[in-house]
C-alpha cells in the first residue's frame, strides 16, 4: 500500500525560504509513477504546483512559482522535496503531496486524477 508522509510546514516571512518533504512508502523503485505537489488556500481551489513522471523526470511547475521552487529527490531516503524560495504571502496554503501509479509517460495536473495523497502540511507567509 503506497502512503506519503508531508512534512517541513512552517510561518515564514515574505522572501524566506521553506522545504517540505514528502516520504513515500509502497512504490517499487523500477516502477515510474506520478509524482506531485498540490496546495489550497482557504477559499480557493486546489493548485498543481509541481509535477513529476519519474521515467522520463519530466517536471512541471505552474506559472506562479516558476524560478521560485523546486523539486528534488532523495532516492536512498525514498523521500521528494519541494524548495520554497522567496515566498510570497499568496504563497499561503495547505500544501500536499499526491503520486499515483497508473499513468504512462505523462502526468495530469489535476489533483482529482491522483489516488494517494498525503495528509498535508500548513505554510504561512506573512508580508
Amino acid at each position: 500500500q503506497v502512503r506519503l508522509v508531508e512534512s517541513g510546514g512552517g510561518s515564514v516571512q515574505a522572501g524566506g525560504s521553506l522545504r517540505l518533504s514528502c516520504l513515500v512508502s509502497g512504490y517499487t523503485s523500477s516502477r515510474p509513477y506520478c509524482m506531485g505537489w498540490f496546495r489550497q488556500a482557504l477559499g480557493m481551489e486546489r493548485e498543481g504546483v509541481s509535477i513529476i513522471y519519474t521515467g522520463t523526470n519530466y517536471t512541471y511547475y505552474a506559472n506562479s512559482v516558476k524560478g521560485r521552487f523546486s523539486l528534488s529527490q532523495d532516492n536512498a531516503k525514498n523521500t521528494w522535496y519541494l524548495q520554497m524560495n522567496s515566498l510570497k504571502p499568496e504563497d499561503t496554503a495547505m500544501y500536499y503531496c499526491a503520486a499515483d501509479s497508473r499513468y504512462y509517460g505523462a502526468c495530469p495536473y489535476r489533483g482529482d486524477l491522483f489516488n494517494t495523497w498525503g495528509q498535508g502540511t500548513q505554510v504561512t507567509v506573512s508580508s
